[in-house]
């Protein structure tokens, strides 16, 4: 992806601040190369132990494309919110605890972001949702600020909707199903199922308000999302709430295919035949897929933060083994919730996992390659709690789903899949308010059930393959060139251009 650049002082510089979540760090940062590819100037202000997450994609795009790209980093306030040195990010965060003293590092280091950021005086910002302060920096330093929503937009929209309309207060009971009124789609959710900062009030209220707020005083909203996937709901975004949404995802199709390009002229540059083995430290499971027939497994795997109560993974157990599917489960030591770690007789996933899991299951314990797992032949169903970055993977390879949507925006999520015909949901149907679950154990019955109507190769599930393929296709058109995603991309860089160049004449 050859970019040409504009001298330096032409440049119009973007400041983005990524958030303590990798699911919210790696999108972004997406964002910025992508900027930084086509000419821009950015600078990615981060705490030094988030920060390398992604200091060697930046070296390497400023090694290899030229890119005028930096990182900026600054000190955690560990010893002020009692972590040890490296705890930065939720994913290092094993309970809600720990989770709030991350999250309040962030709102000690405001005043050094904001100090930094004037010091850099760049031509626009780019945050994370989670920082509403920087909309009243950007009006201070009169310059413009996005905000990126690394979910859907749809449930950006439903919030709005449930806020404003309270259409829970129309049904007699949590099981009963209400409409959300004003979308494109029809998403019909329970009582159970929407967070309970939009019922009443809660410690998150004020939260979710100054995010809310800060939105309609922005110039615009980023989404990794696009209009194939979520139908008419950019349009009624700015309708309903008068600020421009930009779809521009898939994220990582533009990158990925920026990386392939890269690598492939490493290759033919340096007379090399073949490259490094991507399965590197994997090769049993890629070796065990090998001997798979295609479309005949289903992965298991549900990021790097839910916590499991250990009857809710036995359950899962009892569940994949009635299926009868070879499935790969990605299981991790600290999928167990910090209850059952409390209980000395809690035991069951050192002792009992491997008692209770088939023949047909490949274990992956700990970090699993999920991107290269998905793409492989043999994989037919993914089995997932409806993370977005996830779900966005999965489409782009045309690979089904099996929906168990557990806290956060999972919901909308699982309904929205479910109603484009690219899901078969799991029944999960109480919402948890954080990654540490405390629902009911969902029963290995429907599990079963579940995995079995994707898997067995009868008419619904035939049908709901053959809509995750056209979807994949979709979604590559909408990267292209002349694509939704690109048209939108490229716009959201010239009206950068247009206010950067419309405050300096």
């Amino acid at each position: 992806m050859a970019m040409e650049q504009n001298e330096e002082t032409a440049m119009p510089h973007v400041v983005f601040i990524p958030y303590a979540m990798t699911s919210h760090i790696t999108p972004l940062v997406h964002i910025a190369r992508l900027f930084a590819l086509h000419g821009l100037k950015v600078t990615i202000i981060a705490p030094q132990h988030n920060a390398l997450l992604f200091q060697s994609s930046v070296d390497r795009d400023r090694l290899f494309s030229g890119s005028n790209i930096t990182v900026r980093t600054i000190q955690f306030p560990s010893e002020e919110v009692g972590l040890p040195v490296g705890i930065e990010n939720f994913i290092a965060s094993p309970s809600m605890e720990i989770v709030g003293k991350v999250h309040y590092g962030f709102i000690l280091l405001q005043k050094i972001m904001e100090q930094l950021i004037r010091e850099i005086n760049p031509n626009c910002i780019v945050s994370d949702m989670f920082f509403p302060w920087t909309v009243d920096l950007a009006e201070e330093m009169q310059i413009p600020r996005f905000s990126f929503q690394p979910a859907t937009s749809i449930h950006q929209c439903a919030w709005v909707l449930i806020r404003e309309f309270k259409p829970y207060k129309n049904v007699a009971s949590d099981s009963e199903r209400f409409l959300i009124p004003g979308l494109p789609l029809d998403i019909k959710m329970k009582v159970s199922e929407i967070e309970d900062f939009l019922k009443e009030e809660t410690e998150y209220t004020k939260t979710v308000d100054d995010v809310l707020q800060a939105e309609v005083r922005s110039h615009g909203i980023i989404h990794n999302t696009c209009s194939e996937l979520e139908p008419g709901v950019a349009q009624l975004y700015e309708k309903a709430r008068g600020v421009k949404g930009w779809h521009i995802g898939p994220l990582a199709l533009f990158i990925n295919k920026y990386e392939a390009e890269i690598s492939s002229k490493q290759i033919s540059n340096s007379n090399i035949n073949s490259c490094s083995d991507p399965w590197k430290g994997y090769g049993d499971c890629f070796n065990w897929l090998e001997n798979q027939q295609p479309n005949s497994v289903l992965f298991v795997c549900f990021g790097s933060m839910i916590r499991f109560s250990d009857d809710q993974l036995k359950e899962m157990a009892v569940g994949l083994k009635a299926a009868n599917c070879p499935t790969i489960w990605v299981f991790r030591e600290q999928d167990k919730n910090e209850v059952d770690e409390k209980d000395e007789h809690s035991d069951w996933s050192r002792n009992g996992f491997k008692e209770m899991i088939g023949e047909k299951m490949f274990i992956i314990q700990g970090w699993a390659p999920q991107q290269l797992i998905l793409k492989h032949q043999a994989i037919g169903g993914f089995l997932t709690h409806c993370g977005w970055n996830s779900i966005l993977e999965s489409l782009a390879v045309g690979v089904p789903l099996i929906t168990w949507p557990l806290f956060s925006d999972n919901f909308y999520t699982d309904k929205l899949l479910e109603t484009l015909g690219l899901a078969i949901g799991i029944g999960a149907d109480v919402w948890n308010p954080g990654f540490i679950l405390s629902c009911p154990p969902l029963s290995g019955e429907k599990i079963e059930l579940a995995v079995k109507r994707l898997m067995n190769n009868s008419e619904e599930s035939r049908k709901i393959r053959e809509n995750a393929k056209l979807m994949a296709k979709k979604l590559k058109s909408a990267t292209e060139e002349g694509g939704s995603s690109h048209s939108q991309l490229i716009g959201l860089i010239e009206e950068i251009k247009r206010c950067a160049f419309k405050k300096s004449s």
